[in-house]
């Protein structure tokens, strides 16, 4: 078989979800819908951090850093995967798979470490709150979440180079709706064993690092809890904690299933339906999840429809 270098790569071919024509207009629509939502949800909560004053804390810094990361992370999957439900456009380019594989990686680490700030900020509040102010004053968070986004970008570099430094040939068809690190490797015209286990052991350094953090930390948020607080404190306690237990047993729950076991037929069939969740519906879900039960963010979407009606008054 002829090996030709990755830029004269005529590009790839993703798959559909389903070739059935009356199953791909109804998935283009819920998938739509979830994407409106997505985007809508997510933007409305970054929106609402920033221009609401009593938002201005640590908490929904964290917060306004996930949403933002949300709607652009489903951005990089999903606009693809809806021109090939309704346009069977099922194409894309060398260049165009590279970015996408990037974006995507670069995006999930980033909310990992996201997902782990949050748990810390949360073990502070509740288990040291007289030193809360001093250990997440202003210059902290803005470090914690800068260090989440360079850790992103550096696995992803990491996890591209590994991706795209495999010689392709003519195999061109990507057995998933987009581009990803296992699917995409296993085009290669090479031994990819190597490879295979190089990218899984950079995500299990990923989720090894963060995962066991969110457990310690919410380990010490019971055990402080059911020692010291009385009933109405810990359930008040336990209930903002919630939304976040949440969002993180659906995000690590997908992910260890998809990046740690080997590329096989069967994984990435399994793969697929994992990513739907991870890339349509639960980006889809999460404003719904951190704002169901939360009063400040009520409060502050109140007082922001009231400004909007009395500004549409005013004109």
């Amino acid at each position: 078989m002829e090996i030709h270098n990755l830029t004269s790569v005529d590009g790839f071919i993703l798959l559909t979800i389903t070739d059935v024509p009356r199953f791909q207009i109804f998935l283009f629509i819920l998938f739509l819908m979830f994407y409106l939502f997505n985007l809508l949800g997510n933007l409305t909560i970054v929106l609402l951090i920033i221009i609401e004053q009593s938002l201005y804390k640590p908490m929904y810094f964290f917060l306004g850093n996930l949403s933002f990361l949300d709607a652009f992370y489903s951005t990089t999957i999903v606009p693809t995967m809806l021109s090939g439900l309704l346009l069977g456009d099922k194409r894309i380019s060398v260049f165009g798979c590279m970015a996408q594989l990037y974006f995507f990686q670069f995006l999930s680490t980033t909310e990992a470490f996201l997902l782990s700030s949050m748990s810390y900020d949360r073990y502070v509040a509740i288990c040291n709150p007289l030193r809360y102010h001093v250990l997440m004053g202003r210059m902290s968070c803005i470090q914690l979440a800068s260090s989440c986004w360079l850790i992103g970008f550096l696995y992803s570099l990491s996890q591209t180079i590994i991706t795209f430094r495999l010689p392709y040939c003519n195999k061109r068809q990507v057995t998933h709706f987009y581009c990803d690190i296992k699917p995409v490797i296993k085009l290669a015209c090479a031994n990819t064993k190597q490879s295979e286990l190089l990218a899984s052991a950079l995500f299990a350094i990923v989720a090894s690092s963060t995962f066991p953090m969110i457990a310690v930390s919410y380990i010490y948020i019971g055990s402080h809890l059911l020692k010291t607080q009385p009933r109405q404190q810990r359930l008040k306690a336990f209930s903002t904690c919630t939304s976040h237990i949440t969002v993180v047993l659906f995000y690590f729950g997908t992910f260890l299933g998809t990046y740690l076991g080997p590329a096989t037929q069967d994984s990435l069939k399994n793969d697929r339906m994992g990513a739907i969740l991870v890339t349509v519906v639960i980006p889809a879900i999460n404003p719904l999840i951190y704002t169901l039960r939360n009063k400040e963010v009520h409060k502050s979407f109140q007082r922001l429809l009231a400004q909007k009606q009395l500004c549409l008054k005013c004109n």
